[in-house]
């Protein structure tokens, strides 16, 4: 199901989408917060410099990472830690140290300009997906596409595009 969001609601809008997969997710999209957010962002946190992601077989998501998603690989440190780079944002694979670190990382979402060839080309290269491209929402100048993926951790990712 897509969702419209137009200018004129999008100040305080409430509703829900349902994947492909049929995945729920309610939202409110509040442009008021949302400004707010940017504004102490601009102030504080100027931009992502490191996601983590836990893996329990790190040569597994080193291969995953490098050869499937092709990621620029950086170096590995010791037995438990690995690093890519994804456009500005460093990603680091890494072992848990302890219970309290070992949970499911959070969803990326990796942008791409052609949603259908990126679909196209990581599924030839094995990339395990639980939904094809599907739209999420009608914005007022774009739509946002998605297509979920899991990791050798079954850690869920995305590639999303913002078609204008």
């Amino acid at each position: 199901m897509a969702v419209d969001v137009n200018a004129e609601t999008a100040d305080d809008t409430a509703t829900s989408i349902k994947s492909a997969g049929g995945t729920a997710w309610s939202f409110r999209l509040d442009v008021r917060a949302a400004e707010a957010c940017r504004s102490l962002a601009e102030e504080v946190a100027k931009s992502v410099g490191q996601v983590s992601i836990r893996t329990k077989d790190l040569p597994a998501a080193v291969a995953f990472y490098r050869d499937q998603l092709r990621l620029d690989f950086l170096f590995e440190a010791g037995p438990a830690l690995a690093f890519f780079m994804c456009g500005d944002v460093r990603l680091m694979l890494t072992v848990p140290e302890s219970a309290e670190f070992d949970h499911p990382s959070s969803t990326i979402y990796f942008r791409v300009d052609d949603l259908d060839a990126a679909y196209a080309e990581l599924s030839g290269r094995g990339v395990p997906f639980d939904d094809e491209p599907h739209l999420i929402a009608r914005m007022p100048d774009h739509e946002l596409w998605m297509a979920f993926f899991r990791d050798p951790d079954r850690n869920l990712h995305g590639l999303m595009a913002e078609i204008r």
